[in-house]
């Protein structure tokens, strides 16, 4: 979770939010916490590793994990897309768009060759982001003012579209969960690390959101690199280094997760079948990988950042509101479900709130995996397929 989204979502969650974003910042953490509780239990329940893509179909039906898995590919190849820009915005704003691509390419063959981010390599990636964050409030605390109007006095929609699009930031939480089954101890360990990681990233990014406030105040809805822009100009370059780094490493792991999932709805036949393909040497899905890194540098290199946000903001939020409505359906208490159900209505209403275009672009692409799978769905039924899908 702490990673590139910081770097890249204030400013635009501003724009919506103005003097609200720090409201908008808690209402994006209590959705984050329902997901994330939900996520949890059904990880618990069922230590596969897939995520929602397994808990929608073992407890709302085939097509409800499909669409999980759907408008997962959907979210996250629009968040690849916004790390790749992440990195050219902050490492070379003139060329952003070129800097997005190479670094899509690069770490593209990085993966091919089954390179791995080892555990190791993640701890000094989040050390570093943390040593500039912390570089970055305590810079702007002691050089500015208090203050924490972002602008235009908030409105319902504003801080809810700004709530959605801070949600881009706290994804990441369902990593442990999507990797139940290599979890030791899962029932025990996954209940307690999902909760412990978003606490300790609320309050990471509400002090990066205080200060970076602090600094730039109106000014922060119209950054491109705000967290730069926030400390003085010799602290400028390790900022933008910290972001190009942390872009890098999500960049890296996104790109690894996505070409997964596609495996997986591959071997399933959701998607083309040699998209299942492993390579026999460096034992990767190659297939897969290539056409993930292939449709994010199409996207890098058009794109706009905050388009890229809503657009992957909008997919993902509805592969949480699956994941909340699976585990609605789990047995327990009454009170159990409370959790879930406000995840749900939270969910649907962050995602609805966002830009129009992102809603519109988000609602083409999952309307368009609905067709394909009706369409799977009824050519099966005609040759009488005992594995059709329903």
């Amino acid at each position: 979770m702490i990673g590139a989204g910081v770097f890249a979502a204030l400013a635009p969650a501003a724009a919506a939010a103005g003097s609200g974003l720090l409201v908008s910042l808690g209402l994006a953490a209590v959705v984050a916490y329902c997901n994330a509780s939900s996520s949890a239990r059904l990880a618990a329940r069922y230590p596969a590793s897939g995520g929602t893509y397994v808990y929608g179909r073992e407890r709302l039906g085939p097509f409800w994990g499909y669409l999980a898995g759907w408008t997962f590919v959907v979210g996250k190849t629009a968040s690849c897309a916004a790390m790749a820009l992440t990195v050219g915005l902050y490492a070379w704003p003139e060329h952003a768009h070129v800097v997005a691509v190479a670094a899509v390419a690069a770490l593209t063959a990085v993966d091919y060759f089954g390179v791995r981010k080892s555990a190791l390599l993640t701890r000094i990636i989040v050390a570093v982001v943390l040593l500039v964050l912390a570089a970055v409030v305590v810079a702007c605390l002691t050089s500015s003012p208090l203050r924490l109007s972002a602008g235009a006095d908030p409105t319902a929609t504003g801080l809810l579209q700004g709530a959605g699009l801070l949600f881009f930031a706290f994804a990441g939480y369902a990593r442990i969960a999507t990797l139940g089954e290599e979890v030791r101890d899962p029932a025990r360990t996954i209940p307690r690390a999902v909760p412990l990681a978003l606490g300790i990233t609320l309050v990471v990014y509400t002090a990066v959101a205080v200060a970076v406030l602090s600094a730039l105040g109106p000014g922060l809805a119209d950054s491109t690199a705000p967290l730069a822009d926030a400390v003085a100009p010799e602290l400028g370059p390790v900022v933008r280094a910290g972001a190009a780094v942390a872009a890098l490493g999500s960049l890296l792991a996104l790109i690894l997760g996505v070409s997964r999932t596609t495996l997986a709805m591959a071997r399933d036949r959701h998607l083309p079948r040699g998209l299942a393909a492993v390579h026999p040497r460096f034992q990767v899905p190659h297939r897969a990988e290539l056409a993930v890194g292939a449709v994010v540098a199409v996207v890098a290199a058009f794109a706009d950042l905050r388009a890229a946000i809503g657009f992957s903001s909008f997919g993902v939020l509805l592969y949480y509101a699956v994941a909340n409505a699976s585990a609605w359906t789990l047995p327990g208490r009454r009170l159990a479900r409370i959790v879930p159900a406000v995840g749900l209505v939270g969910c649907l209403a962050l995602a609805f709130a966002l830009p129009g275009p992102s809603i519109a672009a988000g609602a083409g692409v999952v309307a368009l995996g609905i067709i394909v799978y009706a369409v799977r769905a009824q050519l099966a039924r005609r040759a009488g397929s005992p594995g059709a899908p329903s």
